[in-house]
């Protein structure tokens, strides 16, 4: 089998040349919403990526954000794939079910003292004139992480965060390898200070998301660029807590005619949307593994 996607330049790449023993990918959406082309297009590529390589293909419903979450994007979410004609192997893993896990892994690094409670809201936060910015906004300034056990306020609403410093002082020089870029050198201090545990969710994506590949045996991530800088934390958080690195494979996004990344909060069209009109999703599958994307749509230069 000879299937072709995109690298990170938006270059052809034969699958058969990637992957060299079997593997496992996943498709790991948020219900918080319908799936767009740029959805499909990630999709594809995980699940390709796995069948050249006779391994698995998995799907898992990112859904911890239980205000924004909805049933009915999660049945649409199997109708898109099952459209596009793709099918993922076992059961479909609900992050909501695995909350316990999540907490257990927090309490782990709690008790190694990489995490601090922070009190900080986000308008506090953007209005620190010593926040730099970062890949998801400005990177928090370290304030609660100065408090001393007194002064905390553990009734009052709290997010956990981890002491990057002290994390990456722990875990040494570490290294990951995406099939684009190569060998990276990770660079965690870059994103500062990031949530492990919501105010209002008792996980964040960077922790959950870590601990669910372990658990699912995921091999190798396929995921777009937008996700490259998380994957510097990502790595520590794999070390900290003693678990595999996949390989990653970070592709080039998809962008509209007005040259900005496809995103549901922008509106961008859904499968849903495409679905009722009558298109043909295993024909569409089959464009996107050629590069053939429809009129207005383009691969977002590197």
């Amino acid at each position: 089998m000879m299937t072709a996607w995109q690298d990170g330049d938006g270059q052809p790449v034969a699958v058969d040349e990637i992957v060299d023993k079997l593997a496992t990918t996943r498709f790991a959406p948020s219900p918080t919403g319908l799936l767009h082309l740029g959805h499909a297009w990630s999709a594809v590529q995980a699940h390709d990526l796995a069948r050249a390589a006779n391994g698995r293909f998995l799907l898992r419903i990112e859904d911890i954000d239980a205000a924004r979450s909805r049933d009915e994007h999660v049945a649409a979410i199997l109708a898109d794939l099952a459209w596009l004609g793709l099918e993922w192997d076992g059961p479909v893993l609900f992050q909501s079910q695995r909350l316990a896990t999540y907490g257990s892994a927090l309490e782990r690094l709690r008790q190694a003292g990489l995490v601090y409670r922070c009190f900080c809201t986000r308008a506090e936060i953007a209005a620190s004139a010593s926040a730099p910015h970062g890949s998801e906004g400005p990177v928090y300034p370290g304030t609660c992480r100065r408090l001393t056990a007194a002064e905390e306020r553990a009734d009052e609403p709290h997010c956990w965060r981890i002491d990057m410093a002290a994390a990456t002082a722990r875990a040494g020089p570490l290294t990951w390898h995406d099939a684009h870029a190569g060998t990276v050198s990770a660079d965690p201090m870059a994103a500062g200070d990031v949530v492990l545990a919501r105010k209002d969710a008792p996980s964040s994506y960077h922790l959950s998301v870590v601990v669910d590949d372990a658990a699912q045996g995921v091999t190798d991530i396929v995921r777009g660029t937008d996700l490259f800088d998380a994957t510097h934390v990502h790595r520590v958080l794999q070390a900290l807590l003693d678990l595999p690195t996949p390989r990653y494979h970070h592709h080039a996004l998809l962008v509209g005619s007005d040259g900005e990344r496809l995103a549901k909060r922008r509106g961008a069209p859904t499968l849903a949307a495409m679905r009722a009109a009558g298109e043909d999703g295993h024909a569409l599958a089959q464009r996107l593994r050629q590069g053939q994307l429809p009129l207005g749509f383009a691969v977002a230069a590197p």
